[in-house]
């Protein structure tokens, strides 16, 4: 680590740095390379390993990556079985897409801070995020793709009239349309809200916390960073968790028709 990152001002720059994003375009149109370079590469990883699981499935001795696929593939059809209470397709095979890839973003976060930007900075790029989770267009766009599924569902299975008559008249009935309009708007955008600044939020402090530990002597760093990692290890696992039960339960509700 470079010496003048222990300054005052050279710790608050090499902070701002490590999580300022590789960014292109301006406002609403600025896109952060980073975070979809490794949303994509992690998403790859997730399809090519339980690809690979698939073609060498054997009904005999399992290998170790059948194993690990089965195992998760049971964890997450049981969380669905125990939430989900309609039919559908799509909601185990989408609640293990979100656990495996939102998992493997946070994982990202273990990876010691400066390596990769260091490459990134030999191949002259000036930033590098390498953490997706850590930025908010990366937890909103999950987010907002869930959300949209919710609002699908939702009209799919109760109809639009049905739908419609849930968002006005409920929980206070007809004479109570407006006031009955807000709380359900503020209760529907509060999911994708809720779940897309929790994930953030998480994953944000983390790496901050990682990052702090980085500019503390080389000495010093090893008695924090170990045990700090080890925990973290389960600050991830839960956050996917998380973000994979609340999106099954928000897609139940959507199933049920009153």
């Amino acid at each position: 680590m470079a010496t003048e990152a222990h300054s005052p001002e050279g710790a608050t720059g090499y902070i701002i740095h490590h999580l300022t994003p590789l960014a292109t375009g301006e406002g609403f149109w600025t896109l952060h390379l980073d975070t979809l370079f490794f949303s994509v590469v992690l998403g790859a990883v997730f399809l090519v390993l339980f690809m690979k699981a698939a073609e060498k499935a054997t009904s005999g001795v399992p290998g170790p990556l059948q194993n690990f696929a089965e195992m998760l593939v049971e964890f997450v059809d049981t969380q669905v079985k125990d939430s989900f209470h309609g039919r559908s397709a799509l909601i185990a095979p989408l609640a293990l897409s979100i656990f495996v890839w939102v998992w493997l973003m946070n994982f990202m976060d273990l990876i010691p801070v400066d390596l990769l930007p260091s490459i990134g900075k030999a191949v002259g790029l000036g930033y590098l995020r390498v953490v997706p989770s850590t930025d908010l267009n990366a937890t909103f766009a999950m987010s907002i793709s869930v959300f949209a599924l919710i609002i699908f569902y939702s009209i799919k299975v109760k109809g639009p009239i049905g739908f419609a008559k849930e968002m006005l008249l409920t929980p206070f009935g007809p004479w109570m349309i407006p006031f009955n309009l807000l709380l359900k708007l503020v209760e529907e955008i509060a999911k994708p809200i809720s779940l897309g600044l929790r994930l953030f939020g998480n994953m944000y402090a983390g790496e901050l916390i990682f990052i702090l530990i980085a500019l503390l002597p080389w000495y010093i760093q090893p008695a924090l960073s170990l045990p700090w990692a080890i925990f973290h290890i389960l600050i991830i696992t839960l956050q996917a968790f998380i973000f994979m039960v609340l999106t099954i339960v928000y897609l139940s509700l959507a199933h049920e028709d009153h």
